[in-house]
């Protein structure tokens, strides 16, 4: 809907949008970073955990709090933001959302989680990931934090 609606009306991305934190869940497995993507309980596309703000928390550790619960890893949050999107939610798409993506080292992934049968997780190499996710722009996002961590 917000794609179609640009096209009509440019003014459509700079409309307010509701502020979440997301994880970038990765791991660095014999010098080579995976990405843990899991799927959108709605539509079922390849997307990395995210939720809202929750109250008391920072944006990074309610980043990490929505991997626990939506992903089931737990792991080494970072403070520093790799990138922001814009998504969409609701039935209808329209609400706005800016999501922070804050990079999650994953130490550890338990086998029981709060939202485990709602979603499936899947381990990514970048290129996978880039193929994999529904907006290119988290591929992207993968991609710069790919480049910060493994040399060329």
């Amino acid at each position: 809907m917000r794609d179609f609606l640009k096209h009509w009306s440019p003014q459509v991305d700079t409309a307010p949008a509701l502020r979440q934190a997301g994880a970038l869940p990765y791991s660095i497995v014999e010098g080579r970073m995976a990405f843990l993507l899991i799927t959108s309980r709605r539509s079922g596309k390849w997307i990395f955990p995210k939720g809202a703000i929750e109250p008391g928390m920072t944006p990074w550790e309610s980043a990490a709090h929505e991997a626990l619960e939506e992903a089931g890893v737990t792991g080494e949050v970072s403070q520093s933001v790799v990138g922001s999107y814009r998504a969409s939610a609701g039935a209808d798409g329209s609400v706005l959302l800016d999501v922070d993506l804050y990079p999650l080292r994953v130490t550890q992934q338990l086998d029981i989680y709060k939202e485990k049968g709602q979603r499936m997780r899947h381990w990514a190499t970048l290129s996978e990931a880039k193929r994999l996710l529904a907006d290119p722009v988290l591929g992207r996002l993968a991609m710069r934090l790919h480049a910060q961590h493994i040399p060329s």
